[in-house]
């Protein structure tokens, strides 16, 4: 029973990383989130989908234009981008708004990690549940900081700007 409720609560700072199942790349390759990002330093940002407005506008481009500045300040070692999308919407969104790959895109499809990490928000116009707008560092995969939009939609405290200046 405890572990279920742990399931059910937010992610917040001191906490792991979800073991959730995600997926990578073209050909999909599935990997448990945790395993394969928890060594070292990394920023995770959650979108609620790929080429939604505020997504391809805002959020994914300040991470691209920006990588290089927050890999020296935060010493991570991968800037990772999660949203409830299949690979394929991924690959493509990628290789339109960040043909360098500057930043490792992760396929939630089923939404296991927005529902393990609690980082989710139900959207009826985009399909139903779907990450929430957040970013957050980990270290040896344990979150060390976390801004997640109140609203889970909004732009302000996940973006890369912000990140900047907050820390």
């Amino acid at each position: 029973m405890r572990s279920t409720l742990r399931l059910m609560q937010k992610l917040k700072v001191g906490d792991k990383l979800p073991a959730a199942n995600v997926h990578i790349g073209v050909p999909p390759v599935a990997v448990n989130f945790a395993e394969k990002f928890g060594k070292g330093r990394v920023l995770v940002f959650g979108v609620p989908g790929a080429f939604t407005p505020g997504c391809t506008k805002t959020h994914l481009p300040g991470y691209v234009k920006d990588s290089a500045k927050i890999r020296a300040k935060f010493g991570v070692n991968e800037i990772v981008c999660i949203a409830v999308n299949d690979v394929f919407v991924l690959e493509a969104w990628s290789m339109k708004y960040d043909p360098k790959q500057t930043v490792t895109m992760v396929s939630d499809a089923v939404a296991d990690f927005a529902t393990k990490s609690g980082l989710k928000v139900d959207l009826p116009v985009l399909g139903g549940i779907r990450s929430s707008r957040f970013a957050l560092i980990a270290e040896d995969g344990v979150v060390k900081n976390l801004f997640e939009e109140p609203d889970g939609k909004g732009l302000s405290c996940s973006l890369s700007e912000s990140l900047l200046a907050k820390l």
